[in-house]
């Protein structure tokens, strides 16, 4: 490693003596400039005056061979360096070569050049051997990730990887994930119902053509699928045809028991679209599962039992607070706030953070 460095440097002084090389002749050839302009307008003047019939033709040979004589007298005497601006390129120059070499020795002075790189791939296997309550989603979808890939025509891990990438907030990684997890099980309408409400989350709430499709996929394997149901109506409500929306939202009321909460979610929504005559707002679908929210309720315990067996972590506390602030856990976000202001009362802007954390607006909820 310390002889990488060692190149390094050396080709970055090599290639800064070159760049000043190169910009010393650009100022040698740019310096006379104002001279050699001077001597161009006049064979200029002398082609013009000779065009509007001022100049004949033996005169116009005459001036122009006398203004050329004098551009190569100009040339031939210009400074090819001027003298005061060798002194802070030589500075420049100097400090080109000496900057690399200093950054190199401060380096190995202070530095750990003999320390191994950590591979990614031990990493990862060190996050495997973890509790996966202790790892944030990034490093869940790392681990997911590497089972995929040891198995490789199985879609169950890539359904998970998918909803890790979704707790991360990488919506493109969970339908890339999906859409391999679909072309290896095909007759899953769990994985097409999952790939749709993932266009939808892109689209942020609207049903496009890819989301239509999938929940199309999904009635064919399942025609009682609520999730599918529920979102080619709301497309069908977007689209202006708000009575033949409705009529399915009804139907899909009628299939709920009057026990289950999404039952009112339903009559509720129907209500406020019939009111308004469509979709007022972006309004939130009942899912048919709650994989992906047990999943982020799941990490976001972890994260509070980590920071009870660890809580020298000021930003775990933070995104703990943050976390039950999103999930409207007014409860517990004001449990942690209270641990948190006591443990880093004496750091503002710790408690800054915090506050601010703790004032992030609650996600909508969906009907279930």
């Amino acid at each position: 490693m310390i002889a990488f460095w060692i190149s390094a440097a050396g080709l970055s002084a090599v290639a800064g003596a070159l760049i000043l090389r190169g910009a010393a002749r650009t100022s040698a050839a740019g310096a006379p400039l104002t001279d050699f302009d001077a001597h161009k307008r006049q064979l200029a003047e002398i082609d013009r005056l000779a065009e509007g019939g001022l100049l004949g033709e033996a005169e116009r040979k005459a001036a122009r061979a006398e203004a050329g004589r004098r551009l190569l007298i100009a040339a031939d005497t210009a400074e090819a360096w001027p003298e005061e601006g060798r002194g802070p390129r030589r500075i420049a120059l100097i400090a080109a070569v000496v900057a690399p070499l200093a950054a190199v020795a401060a380096y190995v002075v202070v530095g750990s050049p003999g320390t191994p790189d950590q591979p990614y791939a031990r990493r990862v296997a060190e996050w495997r051997a973890t509790d996966p309550v202790q790892l944030d989603p990034p490093r869940v979808a790392a681990v997911l990730e590497s089972i995929a890939a040891q198995r490789p025509k199985d879609a169950e891990p890539l359904k998970h990887l998918a909803m890790a990438r979704a707790a991360s907030g990488d919506l493109a990684g969970a339908e890339q994930a999906l859409r391999r997890a679909v072309r290896l099980a095909p007759a899953r309408a769990d994985l097409w119902t999952a790939l749709g409400e993932t266009f939808v989350a892109e689209a942020e709430g609207q049903i496009g053509p890819d989301a239509r499709l999938a929940f199309r996929e999904v009635l064919k394997i399942d025609p009682t699928s609520l999730s599918a149901r529920y979102h080619l109506a709301r497309g069908k409500i977007a689209d202006g045809d708000v009575d033949a929306g409705l009529a399915d939202w009804r139907a899909i009321a009628a299939d709920l028991p009057d026990a289950d909460p999404r039952h009112a979610a339903m009559v509720n929504e129907i209500d406020v679209v019939e009111r308004a005559g469509g979709l007022p707002a972006p309004v939130a679908a009942p899912e048919e599962t709650s994989q992906v929210q047990g999943m982020i309720a799941g990490m976001v315990e972890g994260l509070a039992t980590r920071l009870k067996t660890s809580p020298d972590d000021p930003d775990g506390w933070v995104r703990l607070v943050r976390a039950y602030a999103v999930l409207g856990e007014t409860a517990k976000r004001d449990a942690a706030m209270a641990d948190a202001t006591r443990r880093y009362a004496g750091q503002p802007k710790i408690l800054a953070a915090l506050r601010q954390a703790a004032q992030t607006p609650p996600q909508q909820k969906t009907a279930r």
